[in-house]
């Protein structure tokens, strides 16, 4: 019996054989998934550096600039930021996952003071620029587009990222470290000088003369005892024997 004369027997059939090459389908599509979940044994991968040499400048004068705070690197904005809505963080989070600046710069506790951007060759779309720029400004942070040949002073971006009152406490906090260090070093000065006025000022006469002056029999044992007892280099001053008073 010829099938094609049949035109009832191919509607029936149609149907089984579109449910079998769905079930083909599906079987073939799920394979493929399988491949691609599964780890390789070598990665086709290799390390490269986090940022270029443009970057890496910024990045070594942010480190000067901003010397008590974390600049991290390429950070995504979904990494400090919150959808207000918590229904609606997987739409955000698929327009937004991609999105990142270049420098991050946050305090000891984590929280973001401000971002920058560092533009390659082609520079940075418009459009992203726009993004970046209306969402960091909403939520309450500066955000820099610099080039490592036109750099603003520490001054102007910690005045910009901290704020002025902030600023001028980190300022005054520096100059008040740096007046301990300085003191520090003086009082240094001045009490080596004292050992040394005092040293060349001592009742010991000069090492040729000392020995005539002690008998024979007590050189050696006076001179051990004074020199163990007086040494804090060996022994402490706070360790010696005594009896309590």
């Amino acid at each position: 019996m010829n099938t094609w004369n049949q035109p009832w027997l191919l509607v029936a059939l149609a149907p089984a054989l579109l449910a079998v090459g769905a079930l083909l389908h599906r079987f073939w599509a799920a394979r493929k998934a399988r491949e691609k979940r599964r780890i390789p044994k070598h990665w086709p991968l290799a390390a490269r550096p986090l940022a270029n040499s443009e970057e890496a400048r910024v990045w070594h004068w942010l480190a000067r600039a901003f010397y008590d705070h974390h600049v991290m690197i390429k950070l995504p904005v979904t990494r400090f930021t919150l959808p207000r809505q918590r229904e609606e963080g997987v739409d955000w989070y698929k327009l937004l996952g991609g999105v990142y600046c270049t420098f991050t710069v946050c305090k000891s506790d984590g929280r973001v003071v401000g971002c920058l951007d560092v533009p390659g060759a082609a520079g940075i779309p418009r459009s992203t620029r726009a993004l970046k720029h209306s969402l960091l400004s909403q939520i309450g942070l500066p955000y820099w587009v610099v080039r490592s040949n036109s750099l603003p002073t520490v001054a102007e971006i910690r005045a910009e990222f901290l704020g002025e009152s902030e600023f001028n406490r980190a300022m005054r906090e520096r100059e008040m470290e740096e007046r301990a260090i300085i003191a520090a070093q003086a009082n240094l000065r001045s009490a080596i000088n004292r050992q040394r006025s005092t040293r060349s000022n001592s009742d010991f006469g000069p090492l040729s003369n000392w020995p005539n002056s002690v008998p024979a029999d007590a050189r050696s044992s006076d001179f051990h005892s004074q020199w163990q007892d007086n040494n804090s280099f060996l022994m402490p001053l706070d360790s010696r024997k005594g009896d309590l008073l």
